[in-house]
């Protein structure tokens, strides 16, 4: 495992409560997720006890351009579309799996719950999320994260809820941030993953009294290192943010691209420090997370 994603545990693990990790790219949140679970289960945080269960991923790598165009989609790709389509007759809410992808002609074939198959162009039909079918262990005192939004649950995308039991056909009861109660059968709601460690991007609306920022300056995807990200991370924590990074000599650079006009908001990258600025109220610290 990596230094840097090894520290964030260790730190996470001696205050879970209204702790948040964030990290830019989906791939190290989940590496992150696990880290964090294993160490609150050698603490008794977490129950040993796992139960495997078949979750929907969400497909982070496609943009809302990227869903008109059938070459981005791959067959076994779960779609829920949130609007009816008249020319398809696909409606609200339904799920379907992808079957065929014909990239030239722009035309996705899917199969619904019934068996049928629609073929259509991705053009036209607005409101389809993307999924991809995953399996996850699950345990008592779990922190975990709802992917979808669920009307007969009273539950938006993004809401944080631990797990407080897990019964019979894996029926699921959570006790949510603003401490209401929950239960579902995971079947039949299969929008969830860990919560320990979220993207930068799906942090957006979130707080914690304190927040861990995951920054990698060997990141692949690039765009995703900028100033935007930064201020959007460290402003997750109300009172402690802190910094673990593989690269300190080289985090002021990662973090000081920028990517829009600059607000009054904006942080400032503090070259000497390789930190980037907060409001005063909020304690930084930085974590050089690289074994020297």
């Amino acid at each position: 495992m990596r230094p840097a994603l090894a520290a964030i545990a260790r730190e996470y693990a001696k205050s879970p409560e209204n702790t948040l990790a964030v990290s830019p790219d989906n791939r190290s949140r989940a590496e992150i997720n696990l880290a964090i679970r294993a160490e609150l289960q050698n603490a008794g945080v977490v129950a040993r006890e796992e139960h495997r269960m078949q979750v929907l991923a969400p497909r982070q790598d496609l943009t809302g351009a990227d869903r008109m165009w059938a070459a981005r989609y791959e067959v076994g790709d779960v779609l829920r579309y949130s609007r009816a389509s008249k020319e398809t007759g696909i409606g609200k809410g339904e799920y379907a799996r992808v079957s065929a992808v014909d990239a030239a002609g722009n035309r996705l074939t899917v199969e619904l719950k019934d068996g049928s198959e629609q073929t259509y162009d991705p053009r036209r039909q607005q409101g389809v999320s993307v999924y991809r079918e995953e399996e996850r262990a699950f345990s008592v005192g779990d922190r975990v994260q709802l992917t979808a939004p669920a009307r007969e649950l009273g539950v938006a995308n993004r809401e944080l809820g631990t797990i407080t039991s897990i019964g019979a056909e894996k029926r699921i009861a959570l006790k949510m941030e603003d401490g209401r109660q929950i239960e579902f059968h995971a079947a039949k709601h299969p929008h969830l993953d860990h919560g320990y460690a979220v993207t930068s991007h799906s942090s957006q609306g979130q707080t914690a009294a304190r927040v861990l920022v995951h920054v990698d300056t060997e990141l692949g995807a690039k765009d995703l290192l900028n100033n935007r990200m930064a201020y959007v991370a460290i402003s997750r924590g109300a009172h402690d943010a802190q910094l673990f990074t593989n690269d300190r000599e080289t985090l002021p650079l990662a973090l000081g691209h920028v990517v829009s006009h600059q607000s009054a908001h904006a942080p400032q990258v503090n070259l000497e420090k390789g930190l980037a600025a907060k409001p005063s109220e909020v304690k930084q610290q930085f974590v050089h997370g690289l074994s020297m």
